[in-house]
C-alpha cells in the first residue's frame, strides 16, 4: 500500500517522467524521396529519349485548393497548370487541386526539389495524360 505522501510525490513527478518518455518524432522526410521521376534519364534541357526523339516529362502533384497554395507553387514553377476538381493519377481529393508541370524548362531539377520541399506536397509523380 502506498502512503498518501508517496502518492502526492508521484502526482507531482509523474507528468515530468511521462514527458520524458514521449515517442521520438520521426526524422523529416528527404524531399528527394517525394520525387518519383527518373531524373537521371533527363538531359540538361529536361528532355529524355533518343537523340532523334527527345520528349519532355510532365509531372503531377496535389496541393490544398487555395489561392495561397497556388501562388506559392506558381512562384516556384512557372510551368504548372492547375486543375481543381480533377483527380489525376495521383488521386486529388475534395479540397485539393491537381497540378501538372513540365521538366522542359531551365533549372527543372531545382524546381522539382523546391516543390518537394513544400510540406503540403506529399508526392510528385509522372503524368501520363491518360
Amino acid at each position: 500500500m502506498i502512503s498518501i505522501e508517496s502518492r502526492r510525490r508521484l502526482v507531482l513527478i509523474l507528468p515530468a517522467i511521462l514527458a520524458g518518455c514521449s515517442a521520438p518524432q520521426p526524422a523529416p522526410r528527404d524531399p528527394r524521396a517525394k520525387i518519383e521521376l527518373d531524373l537521371e534519364a533527363l538531359d540538361a534541357d529536361g528532355l529524355r529519349g533518343p537523340p532523334d526523339g527527345k520528349v519532355a516529362v510532365d509531372y503531377e502533384f496535389v496541393i490544398p485548393d487555395t489561392p495561397a497554395a497556388r501562388e506559392t507553387v506558381s512562384r516556384i514553377d512557372p510551368s504548372v497548370h492547375f486543375f481543381p476538381g480533377s483527380r489525376g493519377r495521383i488521386g486529388a481529393q475534395p479540397g485539393e487541386c491537381l497540378c501538372i508541370g513540365s521538366t522542359h524548362q531551365p533549372r527543372h531539377r531545382e524546381i522539382l526539389l523546391a516543390l518537394a520541399r513544400l510540406p503540403e506536397i506529399a508526392r510528385i509523380i509522372e503524368c501520363h495524360h491518360e
